[in-house]
């Protein structure tokens, strides 16, 4: 089997960010979303994976390379424009050939896996196999209406009357018979080659079409407020290490990283928190949820909740918490006061903060 990962899109609401990075590349737990699902995708047993990039192809190739880091052997495939996910495996034919594959969204994020949803389809080898989630509001989804037996029977698109609350997740598992279906239908009102579309002809032919229900966490990067809720929920599976210099004035307790290089000085970590190689915290209180990367500098600060991108300064600031700051920022304020505050910072950004 091999993967087909799908890493284009402009990730709109991602802004600020999205402007200077691929939203594939936003780190979660100090680690970019991509290499998360590289790593889920590995764990399936699947090491032959193609990866469906646009603009920003250049930079995922730099930050992910070839794969071997995570395991895997990556093909580069170029999308010109965004023309549907059914266009992506369109495109990816000469990779795909008539293997079956997954079909994996880049900026999902699955961290109990979905090992016993391939295992189902690869006994059975449906023609497609989809991956659903129960959701409270289904009408901004894709829904998969279901018989008894948990074949599907009709897909829609964002239902204004749901029938059912499994909404379609992006990822799917298929058999060669998607190409048959992709050469066969036509773009959509919104000029794209829908993968629903695609789908919904398979079971209009008579084509076996199951869905799986992954009951696990589950949730799409698309915003800044995911993002964060997908770092604490990994940062909650830490293991402890200490790698850096931690001087006999800090504090660490519960689950705290500190990479090698890193330095801690008169500071207190209350875990879980990651500190990247070759950052420092000093006279800071770094609170739970929180992930700092590389070479940042975190001085007079309390922060928690919040994701500090590579390169990144904080510097006097009072109460900082539930904040995105971007790479090679600079945060700062020349004095003291009790406030919070909430940011969402772009790269290359400077802030000086109003106690």
């Amino acid at each position: 089997m091999k993967a087909l990962v799908l890493s284009g899109g402009a990730g709109t609401r991602l802004r600020p960010f999205s402007h200077s990075m691929p939203k594939q590349l936003i780190p979660v737990a100090n680690k970019p979303v991509l290499e998360h699902v590289l790593e889920n995708i590995r764990d399936l047993g699947i090491t032959d994976v193609g990866v469906v990039v646009g603009d920003w192809g250049p930079e995922i190739g730099e930050v992910i390379g070839d794969g071997t880091r995570v395991g895997v052997r990556i093909t580069y495939i170029q999308q010109e424009s965004p023309l549907g996910l059914a266009h992506c495996v369109a495109i990816a034919r000469p990779f795909l050939g008539d293997d079956d594959f997954v079909l994996y969204l880049g900026d999902n994020m699955l961290p109990a896996g979905i090992t016993d949803i391939a295992e189902k389809f690869t006994r059975a080898r449906p023609a497609a196999h989809i991956v659903v989630h129960k959701v409270p509001d289904p009408r901004s989804f894709g829904v998969a209406e279901l018989d008894a037996d948990g074949h599907v029977v009709r897909l829609v698109e964002k239902p204004a009357h749901p029938r059912s609350d499994l909404a379609l997740i992006g990822v799917y598992f298929f058999t060669a018979a998607i190409h048959t279906a992709v050469d066969a239908i036509e773009a959509s009102a919104r000029g794209e080659l829908e993968i629903t579309d695609a789908i919904q002809w398979l079971v209009t032919h008579g084509h076996d079409v199951r869905a799986g229900e992954h009951t696990g966490y589950w949730k799409d990067t698309g915003r800044a407020e995911d993002v964060l809720d997908c770092n604490r929920r990994l940062l909650d599976g830490l293991t402890a290490r200490v790698h850096g210099d931690v001087d006999a004035s800090s504090r660490l307790s519960g689950q705290v990283v500190v990479e090698a290089g890193a330095s801690v000085v008169r500071s207190r970590i209350e875990g879980p928190v990651i500190i990247g190689a070759g950052t420092v915290v000093e006279d800071s209180r770094i609170g739970p949820g929180t992930s700092i990367g590389r070479n940042c500098v975190v001085r007079d600060t309390r922060l928690s909740d919040s994701i500090v991108m590579d390169g990144a300064s904080i510097t006097m600031v009072p109460g900082l918490r539930g904040s995105l700051i971007g790479r090679n920022s600079a945060v700062g304020t020349g004095s003291e006061g009790a406030a919070d505050h909430r940011l969402v910072v772009g790269d290359d950004t400077r802030i000086e903060v109003a106690a």
